[in-house]
């Protein structure tokens, strides 16, 4: 006769029944729910070549600022942005002057980052350049053509790292923001600054945001990863001379043109006066461990040290250094008579200068007016904004560090000063913390082309740039998370 079965037995039974059952469902959705890839299984050869391409397309939109036509720009990332499925918008500042705006969400529990660059470019001579500047030519392992780096490859970085974050299904803390504006060649009024003016509540939860300005420096084979939280603030100002109009074959003594470039003249002679402000004077600390040891203390001490006339005539050789101790003054614009044989009524100038964070444009403004000392001549203010520094002790900041560390552990990771300007200033006037870091490490010779001839990317920068980009934003919150950590006392 058989045992009957005890009520510990029976239920061990269905325990057993129901749990291989629940094991297989698991294992059945496990398989068939799409996987996550490791960042490490990523075909970069693939990326990169796919980096190479975006860039040549890009650059074959004709964005130069003026006019700027950067809704073309921006149609060609809402369309890709699609293709990798995910949502974009467009606006527009004014007809024409397009800006893209698209979010790839996280789980939320972090503020948003923003990716931002620009659109427009400088204009290009095709004359005066090896290669059509607007034909995106992939030749000899570079992307050649304007905006190659400012700022269209620094797009490609941005686009590819968010579009592999989605690829890849890695889970983030917080948004990434993709946002490509206009008009920031000319100040960025009709871009950014637009933009955070009228839509400022699509990016009003973010925390950061990265752009051009910074990146990693290569030369004499040794590497620095600058990060800019400051920047020198533009003072465009033009100067406009009157006198007698008349014909050129019976010239007069105060024309307008001749009193134009005798102003000039005293300007040129100008010397602006030395200062090391709080900013610069930490990035050359920073600078002065990786000197030897008399340089590193004159570094230490700077504004002490440009006292001393070797030493100064020495720094200031350096055109990024003397740029960063004192106010710069370079002429740009001059425009008198159209013709050879007519004196004009009136001529001009446009100065581009560069003030040191913390300087009052209207008394540097003022002591021009004393120097040209010409009544005659009128000085306006072209374009002007304020200089505004985001601080360098934030889990951002310390992230790009941490993979600076990995990937190059000799490798100075310094706050820097621009000596140009971006349109961070529009996000940190807000209150969001901005930094110029691009990824992108780029050889001396490859910098020159920013506004110059022959501007050229070279697709392994592309790459690098990507992978370092991923890095970055996958340590920002487990820093964070640290962080947290700390201050709850875990």
């Amino acid at each position: 006769m058989k045992k009957p079965i005890t009520r510990q037995e029976w239920s061990l039974h269905w325990l057993v029944f129901w749990g291989s059952r629940l094991f297989f469902f698991v294992s059945l959705l496990t398989v068939c729910s799409p996987q996550p890839a490791d960042a490490a299984t990523i075909d970069w050869n693939a990326i990169e070549k796919e980096a190479g391409v975006l860039l040549s397309q890009s650059i074959q939109i004709d964005t130069s600022n003026p006019p700027g036509n950067e809704t073309a720009a921006a149609n060609f990332w809402q369309k890709v942005l699609t293709q990798e499925g995910i949502d974009s918008h467009i606006y527009e500042s004014a007809p024409n002057r397009g800006i893209v705006y698209a979010r790839l969400k996280g789980n939320g529990k972090k503020k948003a980052l923003i990716l931002l660059h620009h659109l427009d470019v400088v204009p290009a001579d095709p004359q005066e350049w090896d290669s059509d500047p607007f034909g995106g030519i992939i030749e000899d392992g570079y992307v050649h053509g304007r905006g190659a780096i400012d700022c269209k490859g620094v797009g490609v970085v941005q686009f590819l790292t968010m579009a592999l974050l989605k690829r890849t299904g890695l889970t983030l803390d917080r948004d990434i923001i993709f946002l490509g504006t206009g008009d920031e060649e000319a100040g960025g009024q009709q871009g950014a600054g637009w933009f955070v003016e009228h839509h400022f509540d699509l990016i009003q939860d973010a925390e950061f945001l990265l752009t051009e300005g910074g990146g990693i420096r290569q030369r004499d084979g040794k590497r620095s990863y600058r990060i800019s939280v400051a920047e020198k603030a533009p003072c465009w100002i033009e100067l406009k001379a009157t006198g007698p109009a008349g014909h050129g074959a019976s010239p007069v003594p105060e024309t307008a043109v001749n009193r134009l470039v005798r102003a000039l003249e005293k300007i040129r002679r100008y010397e602006t006066a030395f200062k090391v402000v709080p900013a610069v004077q930490a990035y050359f600390t920073a600078l002065a461990e990786f000197e030897d040891a008399q340089t590193a203390e004159q570094y230490r001490s700077l504004e002490q040290s440009l006292k001393n006339e070797t030493f100064r005539k020495a720094f200031t050789a350096n055109r990024g250094h003397n740029a960063l101790v004192r106010n710069t003054i370079s002429l740009t614009v001059l425009n008198g008579s159209p013709k050879t044989n007519v004196v004009p009524a009136s001529a001009s100038a446009h100065l581009d200068c560069r003030l040191l964070p913390g300087e009052d444009p209207q008394q540097f403004i003022a002591l021009l007016k004393k120097i040209v000392d010409d009544p005659n001549i009128q000085l306006s203010t072209l374009l002007n904004f304020p200089s505004v520094a985001s601080d360098s002790d934030t889990p951002l900041f310390q992230a790009i560090r941490s993979v600076a560390n990995r990937r190059d552990p000799h490798a100075p990771v310094l706050p820097s000063v621009l000596g140009g300007f971006t349109d961070t200033h529009y996000f940190r006037e807000k209150g969001i913390v901005s930094y110029g870091f691009s990824g992108l490490a780029l050889a001396s010779e490859d910098s020159r082309g920013v506004h110059g001839l022959n501007e050229r990317m070279p697709l392994s920068a592309l790459r690098d740039a990507i992978q370092l980009m991923l890095a970055v934003i996958q340590s920002i919150d487990t820093i964070s998370q640290n962080e947290g950590d700390k201050t709850h006392g875990h």
